[in-house]
């Protein structure tokens, strides 16, 4: 049985999610600022981390961030604030998904159900595929820009590895919100939006490859060579 940790200073928002996950089938734990969340993630392991932004002596932000120094367990954010630069923050110190208040406990336990899936996901056979001064390492989960390792974030691997998966593939924002994401998108785009920005910062020279097809979505245009090259 997975275990979710809640972390938000208001115990009616945890509450709710308790009862949710609960219903879910999910064990839960509580945690009502940030350090207390980074302290009772050292201590146990969870499966999915809940994490509220606005929280007393620790804000999620840098819980997130002190986590992700010890556990690679997914983090979905919770904001009242939905701008673009609180998202692609959230993105940076390493969450995974984000959701604006007020949200419906029905879709968070979706996104929930989709970190799940994609945690306990394997991957296959060793592959690594090379475009110019980019190698992408898919079972070793690495990215290589002009031989540096580049520091990307969970999701950022998510969606550069299914777009070049599908390279030379029109992608719709659509399919690639619902494969990537793992749900159906409740809302506006700009989580993909926010985590393309990122991706094309990450990737530097070679974001020339991550194509945006106006009115559509996105395209990987790059033919592969041999990575011993």
């Amino acid at each position: 049985m997975e275990k979710i940790l809640i972390a938000d200073d208001e115990q009616k928002i945890r509450e709710m999610i308790k009862k949710y996950a609960e219903f879910e089938g999910y064990r839960t734990d509580e945690a009502s600022d940030g350090m207390e969340a980074v302290e009772k993630a050292r201590k146990n392991n969870y499966d999915v981390i809940i994490m509220d932004i606005m929280m007393p002596v620790l804000d999620g932000f840098s819980a997130v961030k002190e986590i992700r120094k010890t556990k690679d367990v997914p983090v979905i954010m919770l904001s009242a604030r939905g701008e673009e630069y609180d998202r692609i923050h959230g993105f940076e110190v390493g969450a995974d998904d984000y959701v604006v208040k007020p949200f419906s406990p029905k879709e968070l336990m979706m996104r929930v159900a989709a970190e799940l899936k994609r945690s306990r996901y394997n991957g296959e056979a060793h592959d690594v595929l090379k475009f110019e001064g980019l190698t992408i390492d898919f079972t070793g989960r690495r990215v290589y820009v002009d031989g540096a390792a580049a520091e990307m974030t969970p999701k950022e691997y998510d969606l550069l590895f299914y777009l070049v998966r599908n390279r030379g593939i029109a992608l719709s924002r659509e399919r690639l919100i619902t494969e990537v994401w793992g749900y159906d998108f409740f809302g506006d785009d700009r989580t993909l939006d926010s985590h393309i920005k990122l991706l094309r910062r990450s990737l530097g020279d070679y974001s020339k490859f991550v194509v945006t097809l106006r009115g559509l979505g996105y395209r990987f245009d790059g033919v592969a060579e041999d990575p011993g090259k």
